[in-house]
């Protein structure tokens, strides 16, 4: 039976109707005034944990051979299977081999760095591996270890340039089994191009957001890439560096290396590592998973925003096949406003073999000089005199190696504004024992050669007979007037000739030849003389 409805029911019906509007209206209004009071802000994306993947093709057998990364021993049987291996890459080819190329590796990480956030939409990255003639087993491990332990929406692809191997397993047989991996597209050059080259045939057609850097015989951590987007996402002119860890080169164990860990140079632009002084962790209040600046990369494994790459003229393309482009490319980051950062919850091992096994298509020695006369003459300004005096004065005469045209990386200095060298040692690298290099000085500046000479350029420096003072002459490595003999009792330099001639030395330096042996300052006591006396080191 229809029944009409109560005056009540109507009246509630129209009152809802006509201030359901108006309630809404108003109730919007309020959400835009309140959003007006900070009109300016950016609504920021949200974080999550970093992602500790570590995912397989099938479940790893515990049992196998250097599984997680503990060390292999191997029987006294195998031992002449593995040195009959072992120069195919300078480490234990033979026992690599055997370890799974998907081999899970211990997290190394700090123990905080599984809570740190990073967010949510980081760029993508493009890893790049170049190679010539790697061995089967550690290329594929260095692949296997990108794929397992990165988010698959932020590996944008990896590509592996081909610097015209000669090995047969490199050709059909690696392009059948990177097949089953869309990520992975391989480019392989014609002629042998060298690192350097290879580098910027692959980042000039990589698609990434990031450009990632890696060595063809590493294992990437748990955790690895995230923290290193993370740091370019929140300044792109940061580049991070994981924490390079070590891979034994004889039983392939993975092993933890100190947090606290930078890479620095010595004179003449020689890569080492060094602990962060104790002073600037003190007064940082740094802890274990902080960024650690460092003045000079590696140069193995990195990361950088693909446009800044550019932006910066990439790596010196006058740069022959490797060696000095971490330098170069360490210097012209910091004194052309970015940075260098390791990033201790981002941790990569690496295989360090006591021997290069590649062959360099010109003379090793006579590259790698060229390379770091390039990097000298572009960056170290008045400071190349410190270079070319640790050893490398024959790198002056243009007869002995032509370092190529310069222009361009001189203009590209200019056009990017680039900071003093001067500038780079003062705030990047105060604690590098470097004197002080003034123009009207430079002459003052002498070496003692591993040829017994006291040296400045071609001009050395002869006792003269009446042992009161010294004159400079052209160097003759056959006159024994101009060699001089080492005391450690009393840290002097004595002449062949004329014992008298003594020469007390002040001031200590890494020289050439890489050994430790004082740093020599002379003066004339008279400016239109050519005798020189004892002088401390400015």
């Amino acid at each position: 039976q229809y029944t009409m409805p109560s005056c009540n029911s109507i009246y509630f019906f129209l009152l809802t109707f006509f201030l359901l509007p108006f309630y809404l209206i108003v109730y919007f209004s309020l959400i835009n005034l309140q959003a007006g009071y900070n009109s300016s802000a950016v609504r920021k994306p949200g974080v999550h944990k970093v992602l500790s993947l570590d995912a397989t093709q099938a479940p790893r057998d515990p049992n196998a051979v250097g599984q997680f990364g503990q060390p292999v021993i191997l029987p006294g049987s195998k031992n002449a299977e593995v040195m009959k291996r072992w120069n195919e890459g300078h480490f234990n080819v033979y026992l690599s081999d055997q370890i799974p190329v998907d081999r899970g590796v211990p997290d190394t990480r700090p123990e905080t760095c599984a809570q740190n956030l990073v967010h949510d939409d980081l760029p993508t990255t493009t890893v790049i591996f170049c190679f010539v003639d790697e061995v089967w087993s550690t290329l594929l491990r260095s692949v296997h270890s990108v794929l397992n332990r990165s988010p698959p929406h932020l590996l944008k692809e990896i590509i592996l340039v081909d610097d015209a191997s000669t090995k047969d397993y490199l050709k059909k047989q690696l392009d059948e089994y990177m097949s089953q991996f869309p990520k992975v597209r391989i480019i392989r050059l014609r002629e042998r191009q060298g690192l350097i080259r290879a580098r910027l045939a692959g980042a000039a057609v990589a698609k990434g957001e990031v450009l990632t850097f890696l060595d063809s015989h590493i294992e990437c951590n748990v955790g690895w890439l995230e923290p290193l987007l993370e740091r370019v996402y929140l300044d792109r002119k940061k580049v991070p560096c994981p924490v390079i860890e070590v891979i034994s080169d004889k039983d392939m164990s993975y092993m933890l290396v100190d947090n606290f860990q930078r890479g620095i140079f010595k004179w003449p632009l020689v890569f080492g590592w060094s602990p962060v002084p104790e002073d600037v962790i003190k007064k940082n209040n740094m802890k274990v998973t902080d960024p650690i600046r460092c003045p000079v990369m590696a140069g193995g494994l990195f990361s950088i925003d693909k446009k800044y790459f550019f932006e910066l003229g990439a790596y010196d393309p006058g740069l022959d096949v490797w060696g000095g482009e971490n330098m170069e490319i360490s210097f012209k980051i910091w004194m052309c406003g970015g940075e260098i950062e390791i990033i201790p919850c981002s941790r990569v091992g690496h295989i360090f073999r006591g021997q290069n096994p590649y062959k360099f298509p010109k003379d090793r020695q006579k590259t790698v000089e060229r390379n770091l006369a390039r990097v000298a003459e572009v960056w170290l300004d008045e400071y190349k005199d410190l270079f070319y005096g640790h050893g490398y004065q024959h790198l002056l005469d243009k007869k002995v190696i032509d370092i190529g045209n310069l222009t361009e990386q001189i203009e590209l200095r200019k056009k990017l504004k680039c900071k003093s060298f001067k500038w780079y040692l003062d705030n990047v690298f105060p604690d590098m024992d470097t004197p002080a290099v003034k123009a009207e000085g430079l002459n003052q500046q002498f070496n003692y050669t591993w040829l017994k000479s006291i040296r400045h350029q071609d001009l050395c420096v002869a006792a003269q007979s009446t042992g009161s003072g010294f004159a400079l002459v052209p160097c003759d490595n056959t006159k024994r007037e101009l060699r001089w003999s080492y005391k450690t009792s009393n840290s002097a330099l004595v002449s062949s000739l004329h014992t008298a001639a003594v020469v007390e030395l002040k001031t200590y330096l890494l020289l050439c030849l890489l050994i430790v042996l004082p740093l020599l300052c002379l003066q004339r006591r008279n400016i239109s003389s050519r005798s020189l006396f004892p002088a401390t080191c400015a």
